[in-house]
């Protein structure tokens, strides 16, 4: 990795980027705790990140280059695996940057050093939509304090504000390990374990704006063929900002996160995208009758709320899991509407 993409990743204390109409700032939120996940026992076979040595025994020989697999130019522990998806997210970090003439800000909850940086103003201050990705374990305790809810609460009764939440899967919640292990074969992925729950710091944040959604379930999605999602079913009525407008998939991940609507208000939280999943698999969530999982979710402004809220897992923004000029028209509308 080169010292400009180590900087302008790590680096949160940037200079504040001007507002320019019809030119959106864009900030992301990686709402984990990198000691907190880095420093998680590899013998614990629960809710961690794969080491990057498990990540490469798992999907040899891809990552055998030497960028990879040398200890002195990538770390092999969990520490590697968090820096994957840095490298991952550059891409999506590119792209908007020429799509809106702005950086793309890049926020720890915290860093490698320790250092803490809470959602508050000095995170919103510039931001005109700003991604949570909700990639802590349970485990590590991320919160989300009351005076950062109270913070983004404001922020998001500015008029042209949009919020995106990615709220990870919640893997064996339940405690019967037989179903844990059915949702295991069902997703099919070696480097994830029987129980992974992610995303307290997000849940927290949405407890707090009232947004009535619950991420659950690892969902395998159904392929049209080798690593190729089956296309999204897509409720265009209902789509009148055209956040969907000219997508047809997203990219393929072996297990994906059901945005469960927790209202019987239906205009609360509109299901705009539902992804099919794999039926030749079994799963509670398919056994239960489902074919589909709500894949992404517009919250309209309500209320004191001017501003827009998706939900939208994290994966649809990382190079590691592909992608196509389909999906970049989705990172298109979400960043200019």
């Amino acid at each position: 990795m080169n010292d400009q993409r180590t900087a302008r990743v790590y680096n949160t204390r940037h200079r504040p980027r001007p507002y320019t109409p019809g030119r959106r700032r864009v900030s992301v939120y990686v709402a984990w705790s990198y000691p907190g996940e880095a420093g998680r026992n590899p013998a614990e076979l629960d809710n961690r990140f794969s080491t990057m040595t498990e990540v490469r025994r798992v999907a040899w020989p891809a990552y055998e280059e030497p960028q990879w697999s040398d200890p002195m130019r990538f770390q092999q522990g969990i520490a590697g695996t968090l820096e994957l998806f840095f490298w991952a997210w550059e891409p999506f970090q590119d792209f908007v940057a020429e799509t809106t003439g702005h950086p793309v800000a890049m926020y720890q909850r915290i860093d490698q050093a320790g250092f803490v940086t809470p959602l508050d103003e000095r995170v919103l201050a510039d931001t005109d939509t700003l991604f949570v990705f909700g990639l802590d374990h349970m485990v590590t305790g991320q919160q989300a304090a009351a005076e950062e809810i109270e913070a983004l609460r404001d922020w998001a009764g500015r008029e042209g504000t949009c919020l995106v939440l990615g709220p990870h899967h919640d893997v064996g919640a339940g405690d019967d390990l037989a179903v844990r292990d059915i949702e295991y074969h069902h997703h099919g992925d070696l480097l994830v374990p029987r129980q992974q729950r992610f995303g307290r710091y997000t849940r927290s944040l949405m407890e707090g704006l009232g947004v009535p959604v619950e991420n659950r379930y690892g969902l395998r999605p159904a392929v049209v063929g080798p690593g190729r999602i089956a296309p999204l079913s897509v409720n265009r009525d209902l789509d009148t900002r055209g956040w969907l407008t000219g997508v047809t998939t997203f990219n393929f991940h072996l297990h994906l996160p059901h945005y469960a609507v927790t209202t019987d208000d239906e205009q609360a939280a509109l299901v705009l995208g539902r992804q099919p999943v794999d039926l030749s698999r079994p799963h509670p969530f398919t056994e239960a009758g489902n074919t589909e999982f709500n894949m992404f979710l517009w919250l309209p402004p309500a209320g004191p709320r001017a501003g827009d809220v998706l939900m939208a897992d994290s994966t649809i923004f990382s190079s590691l899991f592909g992608g196509d000029e389909s999906l970049r028209a989705f990172w298109r509308n979400v960043v200019t509407t």
